[in-house]
């Protein structure tokens, strides 16, 4: 057997296992799981750029290292928070117009149960069923309520029905947020209490962050559904170019300093 044989061999072996009756099971039952992933992801984005930008601004300005730790920290605290909180008030809008949208969904099917019906009539028929298959379809679905309010949110509204905490949305965000946005610091940190193990801080955090920027792209890949070389070379140049940019008003304005 080749090797491309016996790659497509164990692919097929691997999908008819993943395909079986209790593999579907346990794979459709986590489908409404809420994944925080996301939050982290961004908040580190965030995090790394936003915090090497205050330090790209005051290398450009030519200020004390101290001047880095005490708006670094600033920005890390008051920026992290901001960021927490309107994640927070974000998600929790979009869970109140889901139970508001429910609400309505449940009052409609008791005022007029039968243009409810006829909405899932249409919504079924416009993925290709049909006669009696299709009224099969709608006496099912209506006859359970819950199910029937379900699929309305779903496919009228558009609404996903993963129930994602508010709290823990906002809390990943700004742990995320903290911890990547750190990197840049690190140097700067060692330098406060006694450990100069570089002379050159601003080229330590630069290298720090510039993997930390490719390293926080290529998880973001997940989600973008592209190649993790390109995320975290793509992450790594807005990163750098926000960075630039900062650098470079720091440097007009140094003047005023």
């Amino acid at each position: 057997m080749t090797d491309s044989e016996s790659s497509q061999t164990n692919v097929a072996r691997t999908l008819e296992h993943s395909h079986s009756p209790h593999s579907i099971a346990k794979r459709l039952s986590q489908q409404h799981q809420p994944s925080y992933l996301k939050d982290f992801v961004y908040g580190a984005i965030d995090g790394a750029v936003t915090t090497f930008a205050v330090v790209s601004g005051v290398a450009g300005a030519g200020l004390s290292p101290n001047v880095v730790l005490i708006l670094g920290v600033a920005n890390l605290v008051g920026d992290g928070f901001s960021m927490a909180a309107g994640n927070f008030m974000g998600t929790r809008a979009e869970q109140e117009q889901l139970a508001m949208l429910r609400l309505m969904e449940e009052q409609h099917i008791e005022v007029n149960p039968e243009g409810e019906r006829e909405e899932i009539r249409q919504i079924f028929q416009s993925k290709g069923f049909d006669g009696e298959l299709l009224e099969q379809v709608v006496d099912v679905i209506t006859a359970d309520e819950h199910q029937w309010v379900e699929i309305m949110l779903q496919e009228e509204h558009g609404m996903s029905l993963v129930r994602i905490s508010p709290f823990k949305a906002a809390a990943t965000t700004f742990f995320a947020f903290f911890g990547v946005g750190l990197i840049p610091l690190l140097p700067f940190l060692g330098v406060l209490i006694g450990v100069d193990f570089s002379s050159h801080p601003y080229l330590i955090s630069t290298l720090l962050t510039a993997v930390a920027f490719f390293m926080v792209g290529a998880a973001k890949s997940q989600f973008v559904g592209r190649h993790w070389l390109y995320s975290g070379m793509e992450t790594l140049l807005v990163g750098g170019l926000a960075a630039g940019l900062a650098f470079l008003c720091g440097n007009l304005l140094s003047g005023f300093a």
